[in-house]
């Protein structure tokens, strides 16, 4: 996995045919969410145990979401932290990469039965409450280029939740799914995981590196690698989940800063740089962290 980073760290410095990072990011990316991972929602979720669990996934991620939000705003506010960096950070250290790291982290450290996990936390609360209340956030801090007038609900309204509808009716149905299906699923489901580790490498930019940006970024790292973890992991001792599945889902929430950040950034004229920035240092560091969480989860659970 930290090969296949490294892979599109490399494409950054030498880019082959001319092609920079940020248009090889975009097209890899697009094509991700557009095809490839509604292809794995539909062939997981299809075949996936869907119940009263999956509304505890849903609170898990949505009230420790909210906690890493209200604890770094309180911190922002504190010191009196500049709106545009405010609100790049408050998306930094609330959302994990629950899906670009955390899916294959997890299914090469839990098993391919993790892939439920991972999927059902992100289209079923970290997604949702980032198109809604992220919007909303930076919105207020940021502001909108285009003028949009557009509902934050209908960031909703693309292929991977469209597939997570339709695998939950047919799921919920018993209907079965044929074997030449099945079978195409499974084979687009492979391409997930390395194109995503490599568009994770892509995005990561050292040249976003700032020393003036390091007290910005500290509060980040304790909010977002080590407080949001641990509140989680309290939080799961209230839920009645398998101790594997608890453990995978906090594993998941203790992933580094999530890159689509970067996207709203730009979008909403936030400090892109320093968001990036973020992304780096905890992608980084979460080499060290995810490791300490997954031996103190092995020996909690």
């Amino acid at each position: 996995m930290s090969l296949l980073m490294a892979s599109g760290i490399a494409w950054r410095i030498m880019k082959p045919l001319g092609l920079s990072a940020e248009q090889t990011r975009t097209v890899l990316t697009t094509v991700v969410y557009y095809f490839f991972l509604p292809a794995m929602v539909l062939d997981v979720l299809w075949t996936a145990q869907i119940g009263l669990h999956s509304l505890q996934y849903t609170a898990l991620a949505v009230i420790s979401i909210l906690f890493g939000m209200a604890c770094f705003w309180i911190i922002g506010t504190f010191f009196n932290f500049e709106h545009r960096r405010l609100g790049a950070l408050i998306l930094a250290a609330a959302f994990p990469n629950v899906t670009y790291l955390g899916l294959p982290v997890l299914e090469q450290t839990f098993g391919s039965w993790a892939r439920s996990v991972v999927i059902q936390l992100d289209l079923f609360a970290i997604s949702p409450l980032l198109f809604t209340l992220g919007i909303v956030i930076v919105r207020h801090y940021g502001k909108d280029t285009l003028n949009s007038r557009q509902s934050a609900w209908t960031s909703l309204n693309a292929p991977p939740f469209w597939a997570a509808g339709l695998a939950v009716a047919l799921n919920l149905n018993g209907l079965v799914s044929p074997g030449w299906l099945s079978g195409t699923l499974k084979l687009l489901s492979t391409a997930v995981v390395p194109l995503m580790l490599f568009s994770l490498g892509l995005a990561l930019n050292w040249q976003s590196m700032k020393i003036r940006n390091i007290p910005y970024i500290l509060p980040v790292i304790l909010v977002k690698m080590l407080l949001l973890p641990l509140f989680a992991l309290f939080l799961v001792d209230h839920l009645v989940l398998p101790n594997d599945h608890k453990a995978a889902a906090v594993l998941d929430l203790a992933m580094p800063s999530m890159v689509l950040g970067i996207v709203l950034c730009d979008r909403y004229q936030l400090d892109g740089a320093l968001y990036a920035m973020a992304v780096t240092v905890t992608t980084a560091l979460s080499l060290v962290t995810l490791p300490f969480w997954y031996q103190i989860l092995m020996a909690r659970f």
